[in-house]
C-alpha cells in the first residue's frame, strides 16, 4: 500500500470511528426528544381533560344544589342535565384517555345514576313532595357526585404515579444514552490512537532510517547500510532505491576525487625531490662556482621548492585522514616533556618576533599520556606557528595544559589580529584562509587546520576556535588521555590511497 493510500485511509477509518459516537449521540437525543414530547402533549391532554371534568363536577353539584332551591323550575333543571352531559363527555374523554384504570369507569357509572335521580327529584319537587325530594338529593344525588369526585382524585393520583414513572424511565434512559455515548467515544478515541500510532510507525520509522542515513552520508559515509528496503511497494521504497543510488554515486565520485588528490600528490612528489637534489648540488658547487646573485636565485627556487613539497606532502595527508586511513600511532609520552619540547622549540621564534611566549601547567595533570607525539606534534606546532605569525611585536602568545575528566585541555592564546566572526565556521575547511591573512608574517596553504583537525579526531578529541576581532584567538584541544582507537574507514578511499602509496 502507497504512503498516500496508507494515510487515506487511515484518516477515513479515524473520521468513521468518530462519527459513530456522534451518531450514537444523535440517534439517543432523537428518542429522548420523542419520550419528552410525548409525555409533555400526554399530561397537557389530560390536564385539560381532568380540569374540565372537574369543573363539571362541581357545576352538576352546584345546578343540583340551585334546583333545591328552585324546585320546580324546568330552566334548572335543564341546565342539570346539560351540565350532567357534559361531566360524561369529560369523563368518556378522560376514560379514553386511561383505559388501563378503573377510576373513569367509575365516574360514568356515577353520572349515568345522577341521570334518573335528578328525574325523581325533579317530579317529587313537580309533585310538591318536598321531603322526599330531600331525600333522594341527600341520599342519591349527593352520595353519587361524592363518589365521581372521589374517583377523580384516584385519577389525579394515578396520573401522579404514572409521571414520576415516566420522568424515571427517561432519566434512565438519558443515563443509558449518556454512558452509550461515553463507551463510544472512548472506543473512538482507543481505535483513533492506535490507527495513529499505526500511522505514526509506519511514518516515523522510515523516515528516521532515510534520516540516519542522509547524517551517515552528510558525515562521510557514504556506505553507510540503509535500514529500509528498497523493495516497499510505496514511496520509501522509491526513496530507498534513490538513496542507494545516490550513495553509490558519491562513493564513486569520492574515490575518484582521492585517487585524483592521491595520484597528484604522489606523482609531484618524484620530480619535486629530484629538483631539491639538484639545487642542493648546484648550490654545493658540484657544478661549478655560483655568483651571488645565482645563490640568492638558487634558495629562493629551494625555498618555492619545499614550500610546494610540503603543500603535497598535506595534500596526501589530507586525503588519508578524510579516508579514515589517516595512521595515528598512540603511545605513552610524558606530558610534561612534550610541553617543555614545544616551550624550547618556539623560544627562539618568539625572540626574533619580539612576542612574549608562556607556558603554564595546571595542578592535577597526568603524568603520563597516550598520544601520537608526532601527529600532536604538528598540531601543536601548526597552533603555534599561526599564533606567531599573527601576532605583532609586543603581542602574547600562551600555551597552557589543564585537567579536564580523563581528557586534557591544550589552549593555544594570542593577542593578534583575530578572525572575523562570520568566517570562524569555516576555518577548519580545505584550502580556507581567513581575511586576517594580511597581517601575517607569512601566507599558508589552507590546509594546516584541515589536518590538526583530522589528527585531533583520529585521537577521539575536539578542537575548536573562539576569536574577537583585533583582540585574539584561542584554539582550544581537548584530548583524552588515552588513545585507544581506530577510526572508520572507508575501504572505498583506503583503496585509492593505497593503490597510489
Amino acid at each position: 500500500m502507497t504512503l498516500r493510500a496508507r494515510l487515506a485511509v487511515g484518516l477515513a477509518i479515524i473520521a468513521l470511528v468518530l462519527i459513530v459516537p456522534l451518531v450514537i449521540a444523535r440517534n439517543a437525543m432523537i428518542e429522548l426528544h420523542n419520550q419528552v414530547t410525548e409525555l409533555r402533549d400526554r399530561e397537557v391532554r389530560t390536564s385539560i381533560f381532568l380540569g374540565s371534568l372537574r369543573d363539571a363536577l362541581a357545576d352538576v353539584r352546584a345546578r343540583e344544589v340551585a334546583l333545591g332551591v328552585a324546585k320546580s323550575d324546568t330552566a334548572v333543571y335543564r341546565e342539570l342535565l346539560e351540565t350532567i352531559r357534559v361531566a360524561h363527555v369529560w369523563a368518556d374523554s378522560v376514560a379514553a384517555t386511561f383505559s388501563d384504570s378503573t377510576a373513569p369507569r367509575v365516574i360514568r357509572e356515577r353520572l349515568d345514576q345522577i341521570v334518573p335521580t335528578v328525574q325523581r327529584e325533579f317530579e317529587a319537587y313537580g309533585a310538591n313532595r318536598i321531603d322526599e325530594a330531600d331525600s333522594i338529593s341527600q341520599r342519591s344525588m349527593a352520595p353519587a357526585v361524592t363518589d365521581a369526585e372521589r374517583a377523580l382524585k384516584s385519577i389525579e393520583r394515578q396520573i401522579g404515579f404514572k409521571t414520576a414513572d415516566r420522568v424515571e424511565r427517561t432519566n434512565a434512559r438519558i443515563a443509558e444514552a449518556e454512558q452509550a455515548s461515553l463507551a463510544g467515544l472512548v472506543v473512538a478515541i482507543v481505535l483513533a490512537t492506535m490507527i495513529g500510532v499505526w500511522l505514526l510507525r509506519s511514518i516515523s520509522g522510515p523516515v528516521t532510517a532515510l534520516e540516519k542515513g542522509m547524517r551517515a552520508v552528510a558525515e562521510g559515509e557514504l556506505e553507510h547500510p540503509l535500514d529500509l528496503s528498497p523493495n516497499r511497494r510505496d514511496e520509501f521504497g522509491r526513496l530507498a532505491t534513490s538513496f542507494r543510488t545516490m550513495s553509490k554515486q558519491l562513493a564513486e565520485l569520492d574515490k575518484l576525487k582521492a585517487e585524483y588528490v592521491s595520484v597528484a600528490s604522489h606523482e609531484l612528489k618524484t620530480p619535486i625531490n629530484v629538483i631539491l637534489g639538484y639545487l642542493q648540488l648546484m648550490q654545493q658547487g658540484i657544478y661549478g662556482p655560483l655568483s651571488t646573485k645565482q645563490s640568492e636565485i638558487l634558495a629562493t627556487v629551494e625555498a618555492q621548492g619545499r614550500t610546494l613539497a610540503r603543500l603535497a606532502a598535506q595534500l596526501l595527508d589530507v586525503a588519508r585522514f578524510e579516508a579514515g586511513g589517516g595512521r595515528i600511532e598512540p603511545r605513552i609520552l610524558n606530558l610534561a616533556t612534550l610541553l617543555g619540547d614545544l616551550e624550547r622549540a618556539f623560544h627562539v621564534l618568539a625572540v626574533q618576533r619580539g612576542v612574549e611566549f608562556r607556558v603554564t601547567m595546571a595542578e592535577g595533570l597526568p603524568e603520563e599520556v597516550q598520544w601520537d607525539p608526532d601527529r600532536i606534534n604538528e598540531v601543536m606546532g601548526n597552533l603555534l606557528a599561526n599564533a606567531f605569525k599573527f601576532t605583532g611585536s609586543g603581542g602574547t602568545v600562551e600555551l597552557s595544559a589543564t585537567p579536564s575528566d580523563h581528557h586534557v585541555k591544550i589552549e593555544v592564546r594570542d593577542t593578534g589580529a583575530g578572525i572575523p566572526p562570520g568566517q570562524l565556521p569555516h576555518i577548519f575547511e580545505k584550502f580556507y584562509q581567513a581575511d586576517n591573512q594580511r597581517s601575517a608574517s607569512a601566507t599558508g596553504t589552507g590546509l594546516g587546520l584541515a589536518i590538526a583537525k583530522e589528527i585531533v579526531e583520529a585521537h577521539r578529541g575536539e578542537i575548536r576556535c573562539d576569536s574577537v576581532l583585533g583582540e585574539g584567538t584561542t584554539f582550544t584541544l581537548l584530548l583524552p588521555t588515552d588513545t585507544a582507537h581506530r577510526r572508520r574507514t572507508d575501504q572505498h578511499r583506503i583503496e585509492a590511497l593505497e593503490a597510489v602509496s
